[in-house]
């Protein structure tokens, strides 16, 4: 699955920017509120498109032939946990796009790593490392000096 740009540009020199599409998974509402209201509306000038999903079978739903540029799962979520729904997506997906995920503490990193998640912010939420680690995944590239 090819990736757009993330500008278009069209004949008469408007420029239209691709928004971010995430897809949110926690059984907890506010875990999902709170990851939102962390991010803000935007990352790095794109705006973003939520997608928010409470259940596995939804999360496996929205990831069945719909791109995203980041799903972030909620490691703690009941029955079906954001680290098991990672390392599914890594084994199924001939494309998986990159996941951040939330962990239970600090001292549970290490299963992001089992998990083959890209990277981890532990509750509590810190609103701060929620939004700079979504950010890295939107980050321009730097060219080498």
């Amino acid at each position: 699955m090819g990736r757009m740009s993330d500008v278009v540009k069209h004949g008469s020199g408007d420029v239209d920017v691709r928004k971010a599409r995430i897809l949110l998974y926690s059984d907890d509402r506010n875990v999902r509120e709170k990851v939102r209201f962390a991010v803000g509306p935007t990352t790095h000038g794109r705006p973003i498109e939520w997608v928010e999903t409470a259940t596995h079978a939804a999360v496996i739903d929205q990831l069945d032939g719909k791109p995203f540029d980041l799903v972030v799962l909620d490691g703690e979520a009941a029955k079906v946990g954001g680290m098991g729904i990672a390392r599914q997506m890594r084994a199924e997906m001939y494309t998986c796009p990159p996941i951040l995920l939330l962990v239970g503490r600090p001292g549970d990193a290490w299963l992001a790593t089992w998990s083959e998640a890209d990277a981890a912010v532990s509750h509590p939420l810190d609103p701060f490392a929620v939004r700079e680690a979504v950010d890295a995944f939107f980050a321009p590239a730097q060219a080498d000096a």
